[in-house]
């Protein structure tokens, strides 16, 4: 398998490095509750004195949103499984075009469909908002770069419209507040 080809896990951490850096933190993870099994104690109380407290999701509070958001967080959501198993699988393969181009529609939709949810700042744009320009001007401009066989310029566009158009906006949709944050936490 050429490098082209190989997941990022196996180009960045070899073969193994991958289940090895997995199985490392789960063993941090043990030794840490076995050598101090009181350190949690009063997580729980701490959490929910600052008003968190998971649930599961509130389906009827979803069902209630506009059509906007539920497209919005459909599409998204997609997004970002596929964008997991592309991040994660060899590249180049005839499932990783398919799943890419899956993935450019789902992150298009996404991208999209927030430009109708304004209720964050009034009706009006917010700085998130950004974000879905980016993705917009980005999303032709990595397929483009594919098409003409620069695979570095792609991988880094994409990379980072993974990283910050759904993981850094999806954390931004759990403050405190917003729908994600109310549907599993508050």
């Amino acid at each position: 398998m050429d490098a082209k080809a190989k997941s990022i896990g196996r180009l960045v951490l070899g073969d193994d490095g991958l289940r090895n850096a997995i199985l490392g933190v789960a063993l941090a993870i043990l030794v840490v509750v076995v050598a101090a099994p009181n350190m949690f104690t009063g997580m729980g109380a701490f959490l929910i004195e600052r008003g968190v407290r998971p649930h599961a999701p509130d389906l009827a509070l979803l069902a209630a949103q506009p059509l906007a958001i539920k497209i919005h967080l459909t599409a998204a959501v997609t997004a970002l499984l596929i964008g997991v198993a592309l991040m994660m699988r060899a590249k180049g393969t005839g499932l990783h075009k398919t799943l890419g181009w899956t993935w450019v529609i789902a992150m298009g939709v996404t991208a999209v469909s927030s430009l109708f949810i304004r209720q964050l700042n009034h009706g009006h744009f917010s700085f998130i908002h950004l974000l879905s320009g980016w993705t917009i001007v980005g999303l032709p401009g990595a397929v483009y770069a594919i098409k003409r066989g620069k695979v570095a310029t792609h991988r880094k566009a994409m990379t980072g419209m993974f990283v910050g158009g759904l993981l850094l906006a999806g954390l931004f949709a759990f403050i405190p507040g917003r729908l994600l944050w109310a549907l599993f936490l508050g």
